[in-house]
């Protein structure tokens, strides 16, 4: 799966997005057999998959802490299961924030381990079986939607309404992972994050098709106090854009921005020009969470600019507060169902 995406995508499909096309097609091809092919593994709890249509973030990390929340609220222990993207360990892995580095396990994890039991593998039905045993009684995965070997109870895929599925393509062409038919098709519901409407003649064929849709905003839960100051904002994330209407969002007034690769680890020089240029320009510097992460347990001067770099953290707010509650009961009853036609 292509990791980063190039900003052709999602523009109006050009000449590159054509040229494209043949490869895209047998992809599309390959890529939806997978999907309605796939012999998938049942585990013995719930499981509900946080997806999105199109390669890099719409909003699922959040979305995925936002479910564990309302599991534990309805007095359920939740355990997340992730790929591990952008980490070294290829071995079944229960990640503990106070010891692992986002090198080793991924950025992403680290975040989902303040909330709950998370697991890491490549080799995701294996990853669910160490969940289970933990004691986890509700799985939440972390992306895998096209891709993993393991019964979903419940899928959920997540689109930002600002970039939608960008030029429509299916990659190499463009960001679509599987022909959005297939992708419907296996989908429980759909999440529209934001009030763009670049996912609305999407939003509109999953209702007519019959599909649950749910509607939320990345909102921000507190941010430093503003001393007057200009901000630095940096971020290596999938849409650094957004990270940035964020940082307006909250009245600071941006004097810089600095864009990096989606889980990006820094250099020496990068940290150091960050550090020093802000300095030089008194700057502020305000950056993710999950950048943040990416800086612990670091050497050099990567605690230097932990520490002077305020993070702005965000959560997803539905607009119907029930609906993540809804969402883990509906994954529930089809587990429930499940497990009794099994027995």
């Amino acid at each position: 799966m292509v990791s980063e995406a190039p900003p052709f995508w999602w523009t109006k499909a050009d000449w590159r997005a054509y040229a494209l096309s043949p490869v895209a097609w047998i992809y599309g091809r390959i890529a939806g057999m997978r999907m309605d092919r796939a012999r998938r593994a049942a585990m013995p709890v719930p499981v509900i998959c946080v997806g999105n249509f199109t390669v890099g973030g719409a909003g699922k990390t959040p979305t995925a802490i936002a479910l564990a929340r309302a599991a534990k609220a309805r007095g359920l222990k939740p355990g997340f299961l992730s790929r591990g993207y952008g980490g070294t360990l290829d071995v079944t892995t229960v990640v503990e924030p106070a010891h692992h580095r986002a090198r080793d396990v991924g950025d992403e994890p680290l975040l989902l381990a303040r909330e709950a039991l998370t697991v890491i593998c490549r080799r995701r039905v294996e990853g669910a079986r160490r969940l289970v045993a933990e004691g986890a009684d509700l799985i939440i995965m972390d992306d895998g939607f096209q891709s993993a070997r393991l019964h979903f109870d419940y899928s959920l895929l997540v689109i930002d309404s600002r970039r939608g599925i960008g030029n429509g393509h299916l990659v190499p062409a463009g960001p679509v992972r599987a022909p959005l038919g297939q992708q419907l098709r296996h989908a429980s519901a759909l999440l529209k994050i934001g009030d763009g409407d670049r996912a609305d003649a999407l939003i509109r064929s999953a209702a007519r098709a019959g599909k649950a849709i749910y509607e939320a905003n990345v909102v921000p839960i507190g941010h430093p106090a503003a001393d007057g100051r200009p901000v630095l904002a940096w971020a290596g994330i999938a849409d650094p854009e957004k990270f940035f209407r964020t940082v307006r969002e909250t009245g600071a007034e941006i004097g810089e921005t600095r864009s990096f690769p989606d889980h990006h680890h820094f250099s020496e020089d990068e940290i150091a020009d960050l550090i020093d240029h802000a300095e030089g320009r008194g700057y502020r510097l305000v950056t993710t969470a999950k950048d943040k992460v990416r800086l612990g347990q670091e050497h050099g001067r990567a605690g230097e600019l932990a520490e002077k770099t305020a993070v702005i953290e965000v959560e997803i707010r539905f607009d119907d507060p029930t609906s993540p509650a809804k969402i883990i009961d509906a994954a529930v009853r089809a587990a429930r169902t499940r497990l009794l036609r099994k027995g």
